[in-house]
């Protein structure tokens, strides 16, 4: 039997909603949180069952439940649902009493529950978009719904860089956090990519002056200036004028995001360069300002993720990025292969 949501806060997109209330419809639970890339990249396909499927019974619910403390924020979520255009039900879980209760471990991860309230399909992450409209179109039908005319409208599915998929042997750099809570724990053990300086998770919440020694290896993040590692970023450590302290990363990958967040509302900017060049119109992620010098920017106004990189092809770049403000804090690069980008 499915879990009640149980420990919940704040409701977006409807009233309070129940599992037992919800008896003789179709349910399909998504746990997700707004600056998770692997999360959004499922919402079109969401979308899709959405509008096909809710006046034939399918009723989602998008479980927020936040992976960084910006997204615990109700205004912060509610702006996220707007700027996404998510039209389903979505409540908050703060406490991860929902979470727990399906004995959940990932981000984003579907439960689709039958007219009885029982949990007849699961799927952990991105992909499998065929087989869970399959199994939605499956369990409406149980409720007495006749779908035998209507066809099923799945979503095209996400389409690899050919080059990436031309590239023997082709690696892409995992997620890379930027607080020593998982970049100095055993969520490290199961990525390729971690912060270089060795100094990083021996100087926990304390400024601290790093030095770059211009070595580079793949799927690493180098330090150079004044940094701090707090329980889940790494922050610029002083103010600085001339954006001399920088934080250096080889990857590999096609696209880049980073989450980064303005402190107590104070709008930022970061510059971007892309081995050692500044971005242009054919590589610079949606979120990326080029200024009429020729610099191109990001400017950090709200808390989320941001598309920093949109490489033509997939690559090995070293993404530079560098503050001038304290202010600048990264949570996490995401990295993607996708034709689409992100």
């Amino acid at each position: 039997m499915a879990p009640e949501l149980v420990g919940t806060q704040a409701w977006l997109n409807s009233d309070p909603l129940t599992i037992e209330g919800l008896r003789g419809q179709v349910v399909l639970i998504d746990f997700w949180t707004y600056t998770c890339v692997n999360c959004i990249r499922t919402l079109p396909y969401l979308k899709v069952w959405h509008s096909k499927y809710a006046d034939d019974g399918l009723v989602i619910i998008g479980v927020h439940t936040p992976e960084f403390r910006f997204e615990h924020e109700l205004e912060n979520v509610r702006g996220a649902v707007a700027d996404y255009g998510i039209g389903w039900p979505v409540v908050q879980d703060n406490n991860f009493r929902t979470w727990r209760a399906y004995d959940n471990r990932y981000w984003p991860a579907k439960y689709l529950i039958d007219k009885d309230g029982v949990i007849r399909y699961q799927h952990f992450g991105e992909g499998a978009y065929d087989e869970t409209e399959e199994q939605i179109r499956k369990l409406i039908m149980e409720t007495g719904r006749d779908l035998s005319g209507d066809e099923a409208m799945f979503a095209p599915n996400q389409t690899l860089d050919s080059s990436f998929r031309n590239t023997i042997g082709a690696e892409v750099t995992s997620e890379l956090y930027g607080g020593y809570e998982r970049g100095c724990s055993l969520y490290s053990i199961y990525a390729n990519s971690l912060v270089a300086n060795t100094e990083y998770c021996n100087s926990k919440d304390v400024v601290t002056v790093y030095e770059d020694t211009g070595h580079r290896d793949s799927h690493r993040l180098y330090l150079h200036g004044s940094w701090l590692a707090e329980r889940e970023s790494l922050r610029h450590g002083a103010e600085t004028e001339n954006y001399e302290d920088y934080m250096l990363l080889r990857f590999s990958a096609k696209s880049v995001n980073v989450v980064l967040t303005p402190e107590e509302e104070e709008t930022f900017k970061v510059l971007v360069t892309l081995d050692d060049k500044p971005l242009t119109e054919d590589n610079r992620g949606e979120d990326v300002v080029i200024e009429d010098d020729g610099r191109s920017f990001l400017v950090v106004d709200q808390p989320r993720l941001y598309a920093v990189v949109e490489a033509p092809e997939y690559g090995e770049y070293s993404l530079k990025l560098s503050s001038n403000s304290t202010d600048f804090a990264m949570f996490a690069f995401t990295f993607g292969v996708y034709e689409e980008g992100i």
